[in-house]
């Protein structure tokens, strides 16, 4: 079979093939907990045990990435993962993790992309999955890439539909997406402009070389002489070109504010009522939590100034109470709700 082949359960870890312990007879001997001294894998350890070994290693690593060593915790990490065995596929995961991290925090986000989609290639579960979209998630936010973060925010949701705090990251994404758009417009429309306006000179002046800023030719006939009249014409005609084209480039941003705007609303309607339905069943900081981004999406909803009605008809495209995950209702995204208002506009 082909190595790059891989099949649903076809790992297994090592422990499967372990031989069970045999059972004493008698009672059973009183437990002792181990206390470990911070920082105690730091120790010299004589253990023959490579497996240990490699898990001391990996706290070491673990702890570099904490204090923000991500130089050294790469070195730790790739120091495993050369004599992990093939087998252990729990550990392989968490190095290849902490290695990606490492690498995108160090801006190798190439490197850690490759080792991202290496382990969603090899994923055989949705905690696999999940792991795997969440590093992706955090290497494109590290990029700044919003689609691609968008994208990554999509496909967790579909996994993990009733997570308010999915939804609100996916609401966050929408509206830094939205300056960017109108910002890689505009550009565009800057640069339409100047070529246009390049266009008109040129036309009015049809001998300008290189050398000179016009360079007229030694003998014309009369007629051709200044030709005012036509001159004028075109460069109107080339005016109101580049002002239809500016007047468009308007109404395409001003509708890509309006789209983004209402699908990032949305999205913050579903956080809220997801936060609404957990809500009966937290306490202590997990309610104050709740609570206090509750409060932070009604002051955001403020700054959308859309109307109530617009607003009811986005609250209804969300359900009143949690539905099968498999329903299509629950996998749905903010880009349906948006196409329901266009629908009905």
């Amino acid at each position: 079979m082909d190595t790059g082949c891989w099949l649903f359960g076809g790992e297994f870890e090592d422990s499967v093939f372990e031989e069970r312990r045999e059972r004493r007879s008698g009672p059973p001997a009183s437990y002792c907990a181990k206390l470990c001294e911070p920082q105690w894998f730091y120790e010299e350890t004589e253990s023959s045990d490579d497996v240990e070994v490699l898990t001391l290693k990996k706290f070491k690593g673990d702890l570099a990435y904490r204090r923000r060593e991500y130089q050294k915790a790469l070195q730790e990490y790739s120091s495993i993962s050369e004599k992990l065995s093939p087998t252990n596929f729990a550990m392989k995961r968490d190095v290849q993790e902490g290695q990606a991290r490492c690498l995108a925090h160090l801006g190798r986000h190439m490197e850690a992309l490759e080792i991202a989609a290496n382990l969603e290639n090899k994923a055989t579960n949705t905690d696999h999955l999940t792991t795997v979209l969440y590093l992706q998630l955090a290497i494109f936010s590290s990029l700044q890439n919003l689609e691609k973060t968008i994208f990554c925010l999509q496909k967790l949701i579909s996994l993990h539909p009733f997570n308010p705090w999915n939804w609100g990251k996916l609401a966050e994404a929408y509206l830094n997406l939205g300056p960017a758009l109108s910002a890689a417009l505009a550009s565009s429309q800057k640069q339409r402009s100047f070529t246009s306006s390049d266009k008109t000179i040129k036309s009015s002046f049809p001998h300008a070389g290189k050398d000179c800023l016009l360079n007229f030719p030694e003998t014309l006939p009369e007629s051709s002489l200044f030709p005012v009249e036509a001159n004028s014409s075109n460069s109107q005609k080339n005016e109101k070109a580049i002002t239809n084209i500016q007047n468009c480039m308007a109404e395409k941003t001003e509708t890509v504010l309006i789209e983004t705007q209402l699908k990032a609303c949305a999205s913050f309607i579903r956080t809220r009522l997801l936060l609404q339905f957990t809500q009966p069943q937290q306490t202590s900081f997990a309610l104050e939590r709740n609570l206090r981004t509750q409060q932070e999406i009604e002051d955001k909803m403020k700054g959308f100034s859309f109307k109530e009605d617009t607003l009811l008809l986005i609250a209804e495209q969300s359900p009143r109470r949690p539905l099968d995950r498999h329903s299509p209702a629950a996998c749905g995204t903010a880009g349906t709700v948006f196409h329901v208002l266009v629908s009905a506009c």
